[in-house]
This record gives C-alpha cells, sequence and structure tokens, in this order.
C-alpha cells in the first residue's frame, strides 16, 4: 500500500464511522482479514479502538479513536507509540559480516563505531534502490537491521542468494530473523522521559543512530535512537511475549500524553519530516543519488566502490542525476502520488510521489521527482490534481524541522 493510499484510506474511515457508529464498516477493507498476519499487539490495538487495515501482508491499525491530524499533531507537542512489529528485524554474524553486507549496500559499514548505525539502501546491478534500511554495528561480528514489511520477501532471498554465494568463497557470515521479537516506537518530546521510568540506563548518553542492548521494563531490549518521524525517539525491539506489558507501561508512564498511533499518522510525519516511502518515493529505478540520499553513501564507498550498481551511482556522483527529489507547497486539493508536475509553460518536468495536507503546518506538502535544473528552491511549477492545474513551487525538505538527539 502506498502512503497516499493511506491518507485516503484513513480518511474515508474516519468520515465512514463519523456517519453512524451503528453502520457497519465497508468489507472491501477487510477482504483478506482471514489471510493477515498479526502482530502481538492486535488484540490490545482492537481494544484500544484501533481501526485496522490490510497493509503489507498484516493487519495493522490506521487510526485509533482520535483522528489522523489530532494523533499527527500530538505526536509532535507530546508523543506517539507506534506497533511496526510488521518490520522485519534480523541479525548479520561472523567475522566476515561487514564485508558482505558492503557488498550488498552504499553505507561505509566498517566505518562505523560499534553501537552507531545509519539509514543505508540496498541498490540492485543498475543503481536502483531495492530498500532503505537502518543498519547498526552492534560489534565488528554483528549487524542488526531492519527493513521494510512490504520489501520482506524479496530482501531476504536477495541478502540469501548472496550470502549462499559469499560463503561459497570461504567467507564467514550467517544471519537470524527475528521473528521472535516485536518492534515498538515511541517517537516525540516525551519519548526520553517516559523511557526512562523504564530503564535505569542513562538514555542522556544515547545519541540519535546509537544502538545499545539493554533492560527495559523487565526485558532485553534492543534499542536504537531513531523514527521515522523527524522527532526524537527510539524503537524497541522487544522479545514478543513482552510486547503488549511494555505498550502499557509506556502509555501508563505518560500520563495519558503518549497515545497509541496508527499507520495514518505515521505517514503524514514521515511526509513532513522529508522521508521517503519505499514504493512511493524509492524505487527499483530510483538510484540513492536521484532520491537526495547522496549523504548516506560512504566517502570510502564513493572512492572503492564495490557495492551492487557502483559503475551507475559513481557516474552520477561525478555528472550529476537526471532527474532529482524535491519538496512542493500547493495550492489547492493535496497533490496526490503520481500527480504531474509542469513548468509555467505548461511542459511536464516532474511528477508527485507523495502528498497530503500537513497538519502541523496547516498546508499542502508534497515531494517528488523533477528534471535536473528544474529542482532548484522557489521554482514555480503547476501541479495537476484530477486533470486541473494548481499553483506550487519547489521547496526544501524536511517541511517540519527535525529534533533529532545529538551532541551539543
Amino acid at each position: 500500500m502506498r502512503g497516499g493510499s493511506l491518507w485516503q484510506l484513513g480518511q474515508s474511515i474516519t468520515r465512514r464511522l463519523a456517519q453512524s457508529d451503528k453502520k457497519p464498516l465497508s468489507r472491501r477493507y477487510f477482504a483478506s482479514e482471514a489471510d493477515l498476519k498479526k502482530t502481538a499487539l492486535y488484540d490490545f490495538h482492537v481494544a484500544h479502538g484501533g481501526k485496522m487495515v490490510p497493509f503489507a501482508g498484516w493487519s495493522m491499525p490506521i487510526q485509533y479513536k482520535d483522528s489522523i491530524m489530532d494523533s499527527t499533531v500530538n505526536c509532535r507537542v507530546n508523543g506517539s507509540l507506534f506497533d511496526v512489529a510488521h518490520m522485519c528485524g534480523l541479525s548479520l554474524k561472523g567475522k566476515d559480516c561487514v564485508p558482505f553486507l558492503e557488498t550488498l549496500v552504499v553505507a561505509d559499514v566498517a566505518g562505523l563505531a560499534p553501537g552507531t548505525g545509519s539509514l543505508t539502501v540496498f541498490t540492485n546491478e543498475k543503481g536502483g534502490a531495492i530498500d532503505d534500511s537502518v543498519i547498526t554495528k552492534v560489534t565488528d561480528e554483528h549487524i542488526y537491521l531492519v527493513v521494510n514489511a512490504g520489501c520482506r520477501d524479496k530482501d531476504l532471498a536477495h541478502i540469501e542468494e548472496h550470502m549462499k554465494a559469499f560463503k561459497s568463497k570461504g567467507g564467514d557470515v550467517s544471519w537470524h530473523i527475528h521473528d521472535e521479537r516485536s518492534l515498538l516506537a515511541l517517537q516525540g518530546p516525551l519519548a526520553a522521559p517516559v523511557l526512562q521510568h523504564l530503564t535505569k540506563e542513562d538514555l542522556s548518553k544515547l545519541y540519535f543512530g546509537q544502538f545499545q542492548i539493554l533492560d527495559i521494563n523487565g526485558s532485553t531490549c534492543f534499542l536504537t535512537r531513531t523514527g521515522y518521524t523527524g522527532e526524537d525517539g527510539f524503537e524497541i525491539s522487544v522479545p514478543s511475549e513482552h510486547a503488549v506489558d511494555l505498550a502499557k507501561a509506556i502509555l501508563e508512564k505518560s500520563e495519558g500524553k503518549v497515545r497509541l498511533t496508527g499507520l495514518g499518522a505515521r505517514d503524514s510525519l514521515r511526509l513532513e519530516a522529508g522521508l521517503c516511502l519505499y514504493g512511493n518515493d524509492m524505487e527499483q529505478h530510483i538510484s540513492p543519488v536521484e532520491a537526495g540520499l547522496t549523504w548516506a553513501i560512504g566517502k570510502r564507498r564513493r572512492a572503492e566502490g564495490g557495492f551492487l550498481g557502483a559503475d551507475v551511482i559513481l557516474k552520477q556522483l561525478q555528472d550529476g542525476p537526471t532527474i532529482r527529489r524535491v519538496g512542493f507547497f500547493s495550492s489547492g486539493p493535496p497533490a496526490r502520488s503520481h500527480s504531474e508536475v509542469h513548468d509555467e509553460s505548461g511542459n511536464k518536468i516532474g511528477e508527485i510521489t507523495s502528498g497530503g495536507f500537513s497538519p502541523n503546518l496547516k498546508k499542502n506538502i508534497a515531494m517528488g521527482y523533477v528534471k535536473s535544473g528544474q529542482h532548484k528552491n522557489g521554482t514555480k511549477v503547476k501541479i495537476l490534481v484530477r486533470g486541473k492545474p494548481y499553483e506550487g513551487n519547489i521547496t526544501k525538505m524536511p517541511f517540519v524541522a527535525t529534533k533529532y538527539y545529538k551532541p551539543s
């Protein structure tokens, strides 16, 4: 499911519920409910009013009793707790796990200090993105990473195929898929003070992008200071049998200020933060350079290559890409995925990949791709929504300033 679809589905559900609490929700949203996987928090979501929808083969909450608008704002004012256990966590281990992973991603994994991580991109032979992922070097012989739910099958097949070839040449690497764990994301200004109540470790010493294995609420957890909202926060990998207890404890310690938050608000938050959604803003044919993720390509990797599609990507770094990901403000109805972007003369110069109304800025925002040379901040454009052109302009991202916890 694409980001724009998430927003529209959430708004549709909200309207239908507002019309009548007695009418049953359309079964088209739940057509394959029996076939959907459920996280350890499924019953907890339902008990708290979660509106469950199919997403990447899982039954996930798109929102709760509050609106997507209110939930989005509350994350930035107080905090949000997301169930992201549909995503796939895995560990690579062995003395060669770092050089193995570097054949598949653009990051300088070897250059990471133990206990630190980075966003990276798995690339294909043509330099396109197979998926984006947050990777962490736990030790020199242990890498922990999380891949997107919708990309799980293809990512695992891709990794396994290359791992077999690597091991056949004597490489020492193995993997473990953490299906025994759940993943929670705690985001917002109250994330750190609330979580601090549940652990003896000093979270003020854990900065953005850092990782630690520690006890939280009586369970051994993997804790990464990261997230998908632009706010300070954490992703917490917890044994699944303790996931509900941890969620309850977080909500209780926040005294009602941190709310359970669904995929609808998560999508609007990441859009406000200018973050890509794979399947919308990144695809197999889009390179990290075109996607504006040049910063994720390690300096050593730019010099040495050694990853799939390196020849294409290094040439783009040298010559510049032909298209670039940019942000937009627009008038009229919010632009959606596949809305055309025209210059002032009516020539098509690009396309929207994600768009919606920003609950925090109270205006339309979007991101997409335009031809190089047309990407400058302030450039006026026309954005077609349902065939009608509306005024817009290109702007820098993020739309809402990020608040990552970094050393001062």
